[in-house]
């Protein structure tokens, strides 16, 4: 499923205006991000492992020789791993940087992904069922949270995926790695410095 609406004009993240938001489920509880932040919609597919990425990081995925990198968002936000089954989904999101000061825009929108237990539909939530999230911000992940949603008898935890996704920079730590095509990453390359670049700025012997 790819999502036609998404670009130029995606919301911010962190808010808590009514609109169309794409449920899914960690476990028993429900979450939910902007519609207009998904860009596509998987099953679960081979992921390739790179080494010396953070914990939650599985892997990249190539997707239409474009490489994207996959969060499991279980572990991100602190929960336990679960084995793969086939209802887990990718879902691949715009994800906005922002500048160290005053969080202005730095760059484009980067395309990640993000593994969960299960998509569930696409809900239309009015900005009157819409808690916002400011007493949940000393709680574990609470700054993460943009919104409390109220819709079909249940809480829906509403994410702010820049928020969530914004302590890793998939660009540095990976060394460019995002946009490159796969056939330029090989996960078994030993990553050390050859002798010939090690100690750069000194004289070679």
């Amino acid at each position: 499923m790819t999502n036609k609406d998404a670009g130029p004009n995606r919301p911010p993240s962190r808010t808590t205006k009514g609109g169309k938001y794409l449920t899914f489920a960690l476990g028993a509880q429900e979450y939910g991000l902007p519609l207009l932040r998904v860009r596509e919609i998987m099953a679960m597919m081979d992921v390739t492992p790179v080494p010396l990425m953070p914990s939650y990081v599985r892997g990249v995925m190539n997707l239409r020789g474009k490489v994207i990198p996959v969060v499991d968002l279980r572990r991100k936000l602190g929960m336990t791993s679960t084995p793969d089954h086939d209802r887990k989904c990718i879902i691949v999101v715009d994800v906005e940087r922002t500048a160290a000061e005053g969080g202005r825009p730095a760059g484009g929108p980067l395309q990640m992904s993000i593994l969960v237990d299960a998509v569930s539909e696409v809900l239309f939530i009015g900005e009157d069922d819409i808690e916002a999230a400011t007493a949940m911000g000393g709680s574990r992940g609470g700054g993460h949270i943009s919104g409390l949603a109220k819709a079909r008898g249940s809480v829906k935890i509403l994410l702010d995926i820049d928020d969530v996704l914004a302590s890793w920079d998939p660009v540095s730590p990976m060394g460019g790695l995002q946009n490159q095509h796969p056939a330029a990453i090989d996960p078994t390359q030993d990553s050390s410095p050859s002798p010939s670049t090690a100690g750069a700025g000194g004289t070679q012997p």
